[in-house]
């Protein structure tokens, strides 16, 4: 169990007890920092690491939070239900500070949630944006609390697509659905004045999306916000063999050295499909996009790769990176940062909506 500082024992690149499945064992605050490189290049590394004081003090009470390292076994049932009860509660409390209206609705035979400011103006009422929520392409974990702080914040209509979830559905039917509800949105909105952004899986999933669009010759959106992604199946990120989803604490599955060949989202689909890893699509062209990741996210590698390749591609692509916080910060909705955040993503929105 961790507490405060964080004393972190990990390697680079999986050592072969890893590969068994053994976690690398936590040594004791008084040791010294140290490290160790193989020939092979695994790095086998001890480091202290405190909270940090450069981030606001509701964030340092979180990092300090006591987490078991212990790995709990969870059903997709029992994570489902646990998913949608925490996005309900965490909905409601975004509700209080961001008053909107959320109905359901069905569009082109996908269900979607959408969220409306209580007053929009008229300069935008011509414009929607899209929400592809996060959850690990397997629940919900982000069409309410990544939705709502963006409709109040942007006084823009928010469109969360609840799009089918692996394994009963794996690629590409998350594509296909939003795709559908991208359709038939541009038969009321003009391209540019769309806006398609997403956390997590939802981040990878944008990034499919305006591949897909491509492929079916169908006009890309205004902007695009890939929040915590990445866009490669085939190869893992460094920060994967450092982070779990809460940062430095908590149960961490390592890695293997080689990503699976095939996985539940996946399908059959070969890893390098442009369309499931766009860091192999043809990028050129893509709409200005906002890439936004934190020190400690698990998925800070993926994104920052991505990000890299949009600029190789001459996209007009700028990155966010927070200070020290985990994966997917801004769905806790007591973090000053977590406002930031989203004053960030709703001002880019605002910046670029329109424009193309």
């Amino acid at each position: 169990m961790r507490v405060g500082a964080v004393v972190l024992t990990t390697a680079a690149f999986l050592s072969s007890m890893w590969c068994m499945g053994q976690q690398a064992q936590s040594t004791g605050p008084s040791q010294a920092d140290s490290s160790t490189v193989s020939s092979d290049g695994t790095a086998y590394v001890t480091r202290v690491v405190p909270v940090p004081t450069t981030i606001s003090p509701q964030a340092q009470k979180m990092l300090a939070r006591p987490m078991s390292d212990v790995a709990v076994p969870e059903s997709l049932q029992h994570r489902r239900e646990h998913t949608d009860e925490w996005q309900a509660r965490a909905g409601e409390a975004f509700r209080a500070m961001y008053p909107v209206n959320v109905s359901a609705r069905t569009i082109a035979g996908v269900p979607t949630r959408v969220i409306d400011p209580l007053s929009i103006p008229i300069a935008k009422r011509s414009r929607v944006l899209i929400n592809l929520h996060g959850g690990g392409f397997n629940s919900d974990s982000g069409s309410l609390t990544e939705s709502i702080p963006v409709a109040f914040m942007s006084q823009t209509k928010v469109v969360a697509v609840l799009y089918r979830l692996a394994p009963e559905h794996p690629f590409p039917a998350a594509v296909d659905d939003a795709v559908a509800v991208y359709r038939e949105l541009l038969k009321s909105y003009k391209p540019q004045d769309i806006g398609v952004f997403g956390t997590s899986a939802g981040a990878i999933l944008t990034g499919e999306v305006a591949v897909k669009l491509r492929q079916l010759a169908l006009p890309l959106p205004g902007a695009l916000g890939i929040f915590s992604g990445m866009g490669d199946f085939s190869q893992n990120g460094d920060s994967q063999a450092l982070y779990s989803l809460e940062g430095l604490s908590g149960h961490l599955d390592p890695p293997t050295p080689k990503p699976q060949s095939k996985n539940e989202y996946a399908g059959k689909v070969d890893l390098k499909d442009p369309v499931l890893s766009p860091l192999y699509a043809d990028l050129h062209g893509f709409p200005p996009t906002l890439f936004l990741t934190s020190g400690r996210d698990m998925l800070l590698s993926g994104t920052t790769i991505l990000h890299r390749a949009f600029l190789r591609a001459g996209v007009d692509a700028q990155i966010v990176v927070f200070e020290g916080l985990p994966h997917a910060f801004w769905n806790n909705e007591t973090l000053p940062e977590t406002k930031e955040a989203n004053q960030i993503m709703t001002g880019f929105f605002d910046k670029h909506l329109g424009k193309r």
